[in-house]
């Protein structure tokens, strides 16, 4: 689905944080701030309004 090199170069707009792939649920989470960023037709969309934040869960 995103070329591996990609997706290295690839950095969370918000936090600058590193970022993984979740081809499960086609989306693109931070590993530092946990916003979830969606893939659209092949292609990561990496803006911080499309991105669902992360649940509070236990708040």
């Amino acid at each position: 689905m995103i070329d591996k090199e990609f997706l290295e170069i690839l950095a969370c707009p918000a936090c600058k944080g590193e970022v993984r792939l979740d081809e499960a649920s086609e989306r693109i989470i931070c590993e530092a701030c946990g916003r979830r960023y969606p893939i659209r037709d092949g292609i990561p969309v990496m803006l911080i309004d499309e991105a669902e934040l992360p649940s509070r869960e236990g708040q």
